[in-house]
């Protein structure tokens, strides 16, 4: 198991990577910033389901440790306005970033594994990824309004 999902998660990362790289050449909206939170927020459901269950404590050393990871994700996150519209500024260190990530997230999960059952784990991790994901996205859409109240376009 810890395999199969070692390699669903080195896909996944690869994935955002490819995504994250063409979505670079497209204007950036409101929408695209607000929507990946909003969609993950539907992950939120396993923990209806007993096994995926956490205390109190693991939810806030995963959404602790996600808010940290989500300074690296802010500071490599800027907008550039090309012919009137705003884009997201590429940055070489956000692919390094990502993929540290990614191989933090894989070493954590092999070595916690022994100790943490793989339910628990599982609702960590995604605790984890959405406190590195909504506070990185809000800090993206404040920013995406200030650039875009410079246009004087504010939507």
């Amino acid at each position: 198991m810890a395999i199969a999902s070692t390699i669903v998660a080195i896909l996944m990362g690869a994935l955002v990577v490819f995504i994250r790289m063409k979505s670079q050449k497209k204007p950036v909206s409101a929408k695209k910033i607000i929507l990946p939170p909003l969609f993950m927020s539907t992950g939120a459901l396993m923990f209806l389901i007993p096994m995926f269950r956490v205390t109190y404590l693991q939810i806030l050393e995963a959404f602790a440790l996600g808010l940290l990871c989500s300074i690296l994700l802010i500071k490599t996150s800027k907008f550039e306005v090309t012919d009137g519209q705003v884009f997201l500024k590429r940055s070489k260190a956000f692919i390094f970033i990502l993929i540290g990530l990614l191989l933090v997230r894989i070493i954590a999960k092999l070595l916690l594994s022994t100790t943490i059952e793989y339910g628990e784990l599982a609702g960590m991790f995604w605790i984890l990824a959405f406190g590195m994901i909504l506070p990185w996205r809000i800090a993206m859409f404040i920013q995406f309004r200030k650039v875009q109240s410079s246009l004087g376009e504010v939507r």
